[in-house]
């Protein structure tokens, strides 16, 4: 549970950033889709989005923006909004916080975006401390480890049936090593929750 639904300790170290919105008399989640944009996953979650009228949000990583800037301009065509997920993919705590930095501004140079999300979660207070000043830092409330190769894509979606609640931030991934995965337990987590009485809302980008 720890990965899938941060526990609240964990969300208290980061008081500036979104891991949940809340909404009074009805039931909204949003979506968001991490380590895009790749040719071989990003259209076919965008067609799937449209199937269903669903807008969502995408932390890009600049790097696959840099390889792939047409997959970026189809996401803000059909309306979706988009985030800073560093150049690189770097892990803060992994990196002295100037590369880091520096990363988070060389993808920004390519994507542009108040949005910023960090790479696996985390990064430092310092870090933190100095992006919360430039972006709107978004964490998550539930996590559907699609990336995982110990996991089906049926535990996939039991993570969505399990974890989802009103104003959960879910995270997928729309990346090669989530594909599998992904195929399986999006459409079926889009019409589970279209069934449960969810709406589906894009994070602001203001």
């Amino acid at each position: 549970m720890f990965i899938e639904q941060p526990p609240l300790l964990y969300r208290l170290l980061f008081p500036e950033a979104l891991w949940r919105i809340k909404h009074k008399g009805h039931k909204v989640v949003y979506l968001t889709f991490d380590d895009g944009p790749v040719p071989e996953v990003t259209p076919w979650v965008l067609d799937l989005l449209d199937e269903y009228g669903i807008k969502a949000t995408f932390f890009l990583v600049g790097d696959n923006v840099r390889r792939s800037p047409e997959l970026f301009e189809e996401i803000k065509r059909r309306g979706h909004s988009w985030g800073n997920h560093t150049m690189h993919h770097l892990q803060g705590m992994k990196v002295p916080s100037p590369r880091y930095m520096r990363d988070i501004t060389e993808a920004d140079y390519l994507i542009g975006s108040s949005l910023f999300r960090p790479p696996h979660g985390l990064l430092r207070w310092t870090q933190a401390a100095c992006i919360k000043h430039h972006y709107n830092i978004v964490m998550y409330d539930l996590v559907t480890r699609d990336y995982s190769k110990k996991l089906t894509g049926e535990e996939v979606l039991e993570n969505v049936k399990r974890y989802t609640r009103n104003g959960s931030i879910i995270v997928f991934h729309d990346s090669l090593k989530a594909e599998r995965n992904l195929r399986y337990a999006l459409p079926l987590a889009l019409k589970w929750l279209k069934d449960q009485g969810y709406e589906f809302r894009a994070m602001p980008m203001e």
